[in-house]
């Protein structure tokens, strides 16, 4: 017992300040993130909209994070990752207050649309800001610390936000939503001073700097469609899941949100010690990559049957362990790949690859479901695993090659 403990205190160890800080001001804002894990059930249940309105948000929804995404490594190229994080933050909070206002169907689309689109600008900053921060042989770490931070605040938001919406219904979440994102940015500005070195100064430096080298980079491109694939499969987790669980299951917005907090709950006591148990090891990050996509595809295929509710544990306990493998790994893959002076576009356009899924899968997914049934819509998520499968397997082989 004594030997996990050191092990577990051991996978924090090296990491700098401004990780630290970073993740804090993570924990906070994401503390504060209660509306999207239930979004799917106050569109159903309290604006009275169909699954396939539901579903025309959410692509609203990831159209404006895959103009955020964009945007984002765009400003963060130019003028650097720290004032895009400031302006980012701080309007989202805005945007999030403002939500709860909004009433009609083709209201709430343009303004879920703009707020995604102001919020993710944040998502390429904040991960060149984790390049900048880390050494090279704590990189995935560092990526795991903010992960553990950025779990830790949603385990806490869904499971409080469940308990609001039982007592007091959706509209507080709003607030909070708003509060936590300026709350976090002011965290940000005072805890973390923004670095010496501009985008433009690297750059100057730079011989023949490529501008568009990620655009050019064909195993990235590879790596990107894989990333796609797995948001397609993952994001059902906070659109047509929740409505499982509720539909099938008859769960509450609190037995959900219980559920919901086991993946956090794995994640961060697991998270770090296996982590930094990897990083010692040597293998290449892509077989983690194929091994995330592996458990994902099973994730989904466990639900194919629906009548033991225990499947909904062994599911989510699948997915959480594919999380734990997949987004630090495809992070640290983009971080290694994106080269000096135009990180943000590297990853613009990794997280670009998660905002176009967030804009087809819960359009697909909830269409599916609404013509075919849950189970269905399950066997076709099982299938993005698949096919991420292979592209993985492939990227493996090319990477191996020096490709």
């Amino acid at each position: 017992m004594k030997k996990m403990y050191t092990n577990y205190i051991d996978s924090f160890k090296g990491l700098s300040k401004e990780i630290w800080f970073l993740s804090f001001i993570s924990l906070v804002n994401r503390a504060g993130t209660m509306v999207i894990p239930f979004l799917s059930l106050y569109l159903k249940k309290d604006m009275g909209l169909s699954e396939t309105d539901i579903g025309s948000i959410f692509a609203f929804f990831g159209l404006g994070s895959v103009i955020g995404s964009w945007l984002g490594g765009k400003l963060t190229d130019i003028f650097g990752f720290y004032k895009v994080m400031i302006i980012s933050l701080f309007l989202t909070g805005l945007c999030f207050i403002s939500l709860q206002y909004i009433h009609s169907f083709w209201g709430f689309c343009i303004g879920i649309l703009v707020t995604m689109s102001i919020a993710d600008t944040f998502r390429p900053a904040i991960f060149v800001a984790i390049k900048a921060y880390s050494k090279p042989d704590n990189q995935t770490r560092s990526v795991g610390l903010i992960r553990l931070a950025i779990n830790a605040g949603m385990g806490i938001g869904p499971t409080l936000a469940g308990l609001i919406i039982v007592i007091n219904g959706y509209g507080l979440l709003f607030w909070i939503d708003g509060i936590t994102c300026i709350t976090a940015i002011l965290l940000f500005s005072y805890l973390v001073k923004d670095p010496k070195v501009k985008p433009s100064e690297v750059r100057s430096k730079q011989e023949n700097l490529d501008k568009n080298a990620a655009y050019k980079d064909f195993s990235f491109w590879i790596h990107s469609f894989i990333c796609f694939l797995f948001g397609m499969a993952f994001f059902q987790l906070f659109t047509t899941i929740p409505l499982y669980y509720d539909e099938i299951f008859y769960l509450d917005e609190f037995k959900i949100g219980i559920i919901l907090f086991l993946n956090v709950a794995i994640i961060v006591v697991f998270e770090m010690p296996l982590l930094n148990y990897l990083e010692k090891q040597k293998i290449p990050f892509t077989k983690y990559i194929t091994m995330s996509c592996v458990l994902l595809a099973l994730s989904f295929l466990v639900l194919y049957q629906n009548f033991w509710i225990g499947i909904l544990i062994v599911s989510i306990v699948l997915m959480t362990l594919s999380e734990m493998l997949g987004f630090p790994y495809t992070n640290r893959f983009a971080l290694d790949r994106a080269k000096e002076g135009v990180e943000g576009s590297y990853m613009a356009m990794y997280a670009m690859a998660f905002s176009i899924a967030h804009i087809f899968s819960p359009k697909i997914g909830l269409e599916i479901v609404n013509k075919f049934g849950y189970q269905i819509n399950w066997l076709v998520a099982g299938m993005y695993g698949v096919i991420a499968i292979l592209l993985a397997i492939w990227l493996h082989k090319r990477t191996q090659k020096g490709l």
